[in-house]
């Protein structure tokens, strides 16, 4: 999506929703923001960190790009640190940039994984269709509509769980008359500062493997080495036509703020600008991003246009859903960045994660599935 700043919303509509196309960073919740809305995901987490790849890259897959920023973060007496990820260290492979285009060497965990495991035990999987809205009888959610393929079908089921993401969940509750039209939501917003070195041949190398996180000033940084492609497009977003050829040579460093809640989703839109405390973040955390460049030796520093990342919040907890994750309309529930209840600025992976495990056991033991 395109707001009205000419920033864009980037999210991941397929199988397996954004872990399928994200950098597998895996963020712990911050489990006092949602003991305060009376959840503890302490015993999901360790669940998760018993089942899924959750580790620091080994030395072996950390990019000489990576490597290099982490150094002169640390020269700087800064807390850089590696950071989670999700991925097989035994299947990926040392100068590869496919994380965000879907890995194809299964290193990278995705949903997908689970979706499988839910396949193998009975589940079906119904793709290419697009729900239009959740079907109510009695007051009780009672199945889904859904265009498959050009065709409207129905689905009848007892319990219904959206996942349709920040955006799609509260459309879909719109569209089916249990959502207001207009929601406000966060949208973790993202800036990539990069400059050129001259010693370094690269560009291809698993991102985000070492940051920063400051979470009283709501920014984090991260190692970004991107993929051509979408290095050339935020080169010539910004005019900087000087640059286009130099991916090999570019650091890319991330800067990620937790924006305050505001803006619209609508029907058919999305808009979300800035507001002066979000430009202040911004201009924090790129002030720091240009300071570690500089120590790396880079030259030629410039800075993208903000883009969205993480659009959530726009069903919270408290707001659109109770603790169980469950709407006023008994039957429905909705467990997808959309019901993070405050300001984010994180990588939601795990989060939703263990969400997830905490909804599949709360139904479990209460609707007897």
């Amino acid at each position: 999506w395109l707001h009205r700043d000419a920033s864009l919303l980037v999210g991941g509509t397929t199988l397996g929703g954004s872990s399928a196309i994200n950098f597998a960073t895996a963020a712990p919740p911050p489990q006092a923001m949602f003991a305060r809305h009376g959840i503890d995901l302490a015993p999901a987490l360790g669940a998760l960190r018993a089942e899924l790849p959750l580790a620091p890259l080994p030395d072996s897959l950390v990019g000489p790009m990576a490597a290099r920023m982490m150094a002169a973060a640390r020269s700087l007496s800064l807390d850089w640190r590696k950071l989670d990820k999700m991925i097989r260290p035994a299947a990926c492979r040392s100068g590869c940039w496919r994380c965000v285009y879907g890995c194809p060497y299964g290193a990278k965990w995705t949903a997908r994984d689970f979706i499988d495991e839910a396949c193998g035990a009975g589940a079906q999987l119904v793709d290419r269709a697009r729900v239009l809205r959740v079907l109510v009888q009695d007051g009780r959610a009672a199945g889904i509509e859904v265009d498959l393929q050009g065709s409207v079908q129905t689905v009848s089921a007892p319990i219904v769980v959206l996942a349709g993401g920040g955006i799609g969940s509260p459309r879909i509750l719109h569209a089916s008359g249990l959502g207001p039209r207009r929601v406000p939501f966060f949208s973790d917003p993202v800036v990539a500062v990069m400059g050129t070195v001259d010693d370094i041949d690269g560009g291809a190398e698993v991102p985000m493997a070492a940051g920063l996180h400051l979470h009283d000033e709501g920014v984090a940084l991260a190692d970004l080495t991107l993929p051509q492609p979408m290095y050339a497009a935020f080169a010539a977003q910004v005019g900087r036509v000087d640059r286009l050829f130099a991916h090999r040579r570019t650091l890319s460093m991330m800067v990620k703020i937790r924006d305050e809640i505001g803006g619209s989703v609508g029907p058919r839109w999305v808009d979300k600008t800035l507001q002066a405390s979000d430009r202040r973040k911004l201009a924090h955390g790129v002030g720091m991003a240009k300071a570690i460049l500089r120590e790396a030796g880079a030259h030629h520093i410039f800075k993208s246009w903000h883009f969205a990342a993480h659009p959530g919040g726009s069903v919270r907890i408290g707001h659109g859903v109770d603790a169980d994750l469950q709407t006023p309309t008994p039957g429905l529930f909705v467990c997808d960045a959309s019901v993070i209840p405050e300001p984010w600025g994180l990588p939601p992976t795990l989060t939703l994660l263990c969400l997830g495990k905490r909804l599949g056991a709360w139904l479990g033991a209460n609707q007897g599935l």
